[in-house]
């Protein structure tokens, strides 16, 4: 099972009324959720760690996970509010607004933090989760304390104007990289990690030398790379499709990635220490085409398994 440890949140979407006024519809989601949800329609045995709400908005959160056939057993629920993601959209570029002030994943403490059980063998972390206090230093120490043992893969999905504390942030992101097996940044994201003028690659393998075995860079229309610590790197291309809006791409890219690996028995420690290139272009392909669905469509919308064989093979039998 890999447990996806991090934020559930509401995302208050665009759109109209049927008099044609502006309003908000809420959609489940939240990075780490995405790729919760996105994990269990890809047919991945999952789990789902947060502090729910006991609210009407933790009751639709928990809901969504049963559809997609993620185990939210873990989960804590609080009789706190359900933290509130307000989405703008330009040119199908989704930036937002959170209110989060003690909601109930916000103030999941250390103590709350879960046995996790001998079925895991990987575990997923990210998101705004880790910018405040005090589920930032919970999931933080989760983290090393499963690394190691586990799988541990951090996709840190950085969103600026929610930092307080950059300092605080970026000491805890270099524990949480040294922890990590699997990180995945956007290339905004590497550069802002690793400042300065260097080359990608040169960042890169700055994070590597940090400890990850592979870490995946992101950029949009021009695709994503995979650099592995034992010398193979691979790209991939970006599918072109119809882009709706942008919610949730990353994090069905993590998903995409963390099945794929799955699925060839790379899960592992020995195993990811000396994947190839062809593998990981394998791994890149699958992800890719995940992310090209849900950006083809409103919200965070991930796709099945099927769904991406589908476009797979039309793209196979396009060439």
């Amino acid at each position: 099972m890999i447990l996806c440890c991090g934020e559930a949140l509401i995302d208050m979407i665009p759109t109209t009324t049927g008099a044609g006024q502006p309003s908000f519809r809420p959609v489940s989601g939240g990075a780490v959720f995405n790729t919760a949800i996105a994990l269990g329609r890809l047919g991945c045995p999952v789990g789902f760690f947060s502090g729910l709400s006991s609210d009407l908005f933790g009751d639709q959160l928990r809901a969504s996970l049963d559809e997609s056939g993620v185990d939210h057993r873990l989960a804590v629920t609080r009789d706190l509010p359900t933290t509130l993601a307000f989405v703008t959209l330009s040119r199908g570029q989704a930036r937002y607004t959170f209110y989060d002030e003690n909601t109930a994943g916000r103030m999941l403490s250390p103590d709350d933090m879960p046995d996790v059980p001998d079925g895991v063998n990987a575990l997923f972390f990210g998101g705004i989760s880790l910018i405040s206090d005090p589920c930032g230093t919970s999931y933080e120490a989760l983290a090393r304390s499963q690394s190691g043992r586990k799988i541990v893969m951090l996709d840190p999905n950085i969103r600026r104007s929610f930092i307080t504390n950059e300092t605080g942030y970026r000491k805890r992101l270099r524990e949480m990289i040294g922890a990590a097996d699997i990180v995945k940044v956007s290339d905004e994201d590497l550069d802002w990690i690793v400042p300065g003028d260097d080359a990608h690659e040169a960042k890169v393998r700055t994070i590597i030398s940090a400890g990850p075995k592979l870490v995946f860079v992101t950029a949009g229309d021009a695709g994503a790379t995979a650099f592995a610590a034992n010398g193979a790197t691979a790209n991939a291309p970006s599918r072109r499709v119809e882009v709706a809006d942008t919610v949730g791409a990353g994090d069905t890219f993590n998903a995409g990635v963390l099945a794929a690996l799955s699925a060839s028995g790379r899960l592992s420690h020995t195993a990811l220490a000396d994947v190839s290139t062809s593998e990981l272009e394998e791994v890149m392909t699958f992800a890719n085409a995940a992310a090209a669905i849900t950006v083809s469509r409103i919200g965070a919308n991930p796709p099945t398994t099927a769904e991406i064989g589908a476009l797979l093979a039309e793209a196979g039998a396009a060439t």
